[in-house]
């Protein structure tokens, strides 16, 4: 009985190591598909924008929303997340 605890703890391990996450954790997919949506909504984009896209779109919004401008340093940060996310999101760009 001890035996076969230690085995499930082990594949529990392996599992986390493996996958980033517990077997019993549910997959993040729906979550970050949710968060991508929103970044795209913030910044004004579609599907596909882009890396000049997305930095273009950024600054315009930096620009509206900039606490000098009336704006609140809550929506840059939301602005800079935003693009942040969308940047990670992008394949990554072989050297020429």
């Amino acid at each position: 009985m001890v035996k076969l605890l230690w085995l499930i703890a082990l594949a529990c391990i392996a599992w986390r190591l493996f996958t980033g996450r517990w077997p019993w954790q549910k997959k993040l997919r729906v979550r970050q598909s949710f968060a991508l949506a929103h970044a795209r909504e913030v910044l004004g984009l579609p599907d596909g924008a882009s890396r000049r896209d997305i930095l273009e779109a950024h600054r315009r919004r930096i620009a509206a929303v900039h606490p000098d401008r009336g704006g609140s340093s809550d929506q840059v940060h939301e602005a800079n997340a935003a693009r942040d996310l969308l940047l990670a999101e992008l394949p990554a760009e072989t050297p020429s």
